[in-house]
Parts: structure tokens; C-alpha cells; sequence
């Protein structure tokens, strides 16, 4: 249209014609002829806030590395990936861990699947005070969630990483003066009758190792630690089995897995241990 002349009513007309839009492919419905089922496919590494009810009653925010996965069928060439996100959204700017079986049986509906499996890996906040002084300071540690539906069925993995002191007894029996000692993680997965806090988890482990950890302390916290370390020497074996030994007692846990490395102070090399019950 030559500049500055205005468009007729029949111009704006035909311009305002609704476009034919033309069918665009679903390669994914597409039929796969090798005929292998594929076990889980979906989506990871997608991070989402989330709240966390901790023991105190208390909702904690926090962010959370998400995987989302189903079972595809041998006839399917492949799943839609964007229907896991669109799940998640469903759920609100921010997941409530109480909305996880909800999510579940939402994703076996959309992607019309048998199982589904939802992990979510986050840190979780606690406030520590110093053992002698009392000042507080607040230590991070990770837990995650793995939670499958198959059908209706629920199954639930509850995991703690918790960063400990470890004091070597060979060492401190063989040395003149002092012992040598290290960080060490120890990682607890467990399953269970009832819904155990993260709180009580990690009390537990912390109570396993030679000492447990702190993000602040002053002088006489420092001095009582490494001495609470000195006096309670532990192998990385002796902390798999403390931890287990608790865990067995526990009336409502029915499966664990528990790892503990000592990241080793005099060693080029970590020292490694585990148990699994169930």
C-alpha cells in the first residue's frame, strides 16, 4: 500500500481473515517397532521452590532439584516432555510436599502411565546452638524425596546427608599426642510405617559419630568439641554400624541403606562404608 494511503474496509476484511493452521506432527505417538519398554523417561535437573513442614510445625522454603519420570510402553515412540511441567504448574508457584501422591497419580493421568516416580533433592535449615556458649548459627544439610506410584500403590524413600567429625581410634591409640580426624558425610535412606521427621534423622546420625558439626563456635565450644571427638573415637565402621544399631530399633522403620566416607586428613583417599537392611 503506497505510504500515507489509508486501507479500505475491504482491506481491512480480507487482512482479518483467520489463518488455515495446518495440523502440526505428534512424532511422539508415532508406533516404536524395536519393542523395548522403557523404564523411566521424563524430565531432571529442574529447579522449583518448594515448602517443607519441619518438626517444629513450621513451613520451610527452600529450593528443590526436581525429576520427573514415567514408564513408557513398548508401542510409544516417545513421551511429552512439556506435560511434566505443565503437572508441576498445576500445583502452584510453590509444591507442598503433601501435594506429592497428588502429583503422582496426576502425571500417570496425563502421560497415561502405569508408574510414576517423583525425586526432589533440597537443602534443609536447621538452627544449632554452640555447645558451651549457646550462640547460634545455622547448618545446612541435604534431603531428598523418591516417591513412585504403581497404580495406586505409594512407595517412599526418605534420604539425609549429614556432615559429621570423625576421630580415628588406631590413630589416637598408637600416637603420643593428639589423634588425627576428618569430615565425614553420612548418607541414611530409609522407608517406614509412619512419616519421620528430617530432624530426628539427623539427631540420630550426629549422635553416632565422634562429634557432630557446627557453622559457629567460639573458643570453649571449639575446646569441648575436639575434646567430645578425642573421647569418642569411631572407625567409618563404627559409624555405619551406630547408625544402623538406632535404625533397628526404630519400630517404624522397615528399610534402610546407610553410607558414611570419611573424607581422610593423612590420606590421599577417603574411607568408605555401608549397610542395607530389608
Amino acid at each position: 500500500m503506497p505510504k500515507g494511503r489509508m486501507m479500505s474496509n475491504l482491506e481491512r476484511s480480507i487482512d482479518l481473515k483467520p489463518k488455515i493452521v495446518t495440523k502440526m506432527q505428534d512424532k511422539q505417538n508415532e508406533r516404536d517397532h524395536r519393542e523395548l519398554r522403557i523404564d523411566k523417561v521424563g524430565v531432571r535437573g529442574l529447579r522449583f521452590p518448594i515448602q517443607i513442614r519441619d518438626k517444629a510445625h513450621v513451613l520451610q522454603n527452600t529450593i528443590a532439584t526436581i525429576g520427573m519420570y514415567v514408564d513408557l510402553p513398548k508401542e510409544f515412540k516417545g513421551t511429552h516432555m512439556s506435560r511434566f511441567i505443565e503437572v508441576l504448574n498445576a500445583h502452584g508457584n510453590v509444591v507442598h510436599v503433601e501435594n506429592i501422591t497428588d502429583i503422582l497419580h496426576a502425571m500417570q493421568k496425563k502421560l497415561h502411565a502405569d508408574t510414576a516416580h517423583l525425586e526432589m533433592e533440597f537443602p534443609f535449615f536447621l538452627t544449632k546452638k554452640a555447645p558451651v556458649t549457646g550462640m547460634e548459627g545455622l547448618m545446612d544439610y541435604t534431603a531428598r524425596f523418591d516417591a513412585t506410584a504403581i497404580g495406586k500403590e505409594i512407595d517412599f524413600v526418605l534420604t539425609v546427608m549429614v556432615g559429621v567429625t570423625t576421630l580415628c581410634p588406631c590413630s589416637k591409640a598408637i600416637s603420643e599426642h593428639g589423634a588425627h580426624n576428618q569430615r565425614g558425610t553420612v548418607t541414611v535412606q530409609i522407608r517406614s510405617k509412619q512419616a519421620i521427621w528430617i530432624e530426628d534423622l539427623i539427631a540420630l546420625v550426629e549422635g553416632s559419630a565422634s562429634s557432630e558439626l557446627y557453622s559457629l563456635l567460639k573458643r570453649q565450644d571449639e575446646k569441648a568439641v575436639t575434646e567430645r571427638a578425642y573421647e569418642n573415637p569411631v572407625f567409618v565402621e563404627d559409624l555405619v554400624r551406630n547408625v544402623a544399631m538406632k535404625l533397628n530399633a526404630h519400630l517404624d522403620v522397615t528399610w534402610y541403606k546407610v553410607e558414611a566416607e570419611n573424607y581422610e586428613s593423612i590420606h590421599s583417599h577417603n574411607a568408605y562404608a555401608s549397610i542395607e537392611k530389608g
